[in-house]
């Protein structure tokens, strides 16, 4: 009787054993696919990085393009001020 017991037991801890075993597989297999994950974030968020950078350049560009004509056309009109000034 006691070695029924006992073969009943052991079958027990090795089913919980092998539940554990087949968990941590489980939990590795995981792992693997969140770094692989973590892995193409980053590399996405490179370049977005360097997409920013891109239009952050290309914004300051047109904004000194803008200053620039801008510029232009207000000294234009102060000219032109001036000289409808001076003919009075």
């Amino acid at each position: 009787m006691m070695l029924y017991v006992l073969i009943g037991l052991s079958l027990s801890l090795l089913g919980v054993a092998g539940l554990q075993f087949f968990y941590l597989i489980y939990l590795e297999r995981i792992d693997r696919e969140q770094k692989k994950r973590i892995h193409e974030l980053e590399r996405h968020s490179k370049f977005l990085s360097s997409r920013i950078t891109e239009a952050e350049a290309k914004i300051t560009e047109q904004s000194n393009l803008l200053e620039s004509i801008f510029d232009e056309f207000g000294e234009e009109e102060e000219e032109v001020w001036a000289d409808v000034i001076e003919d009075r």
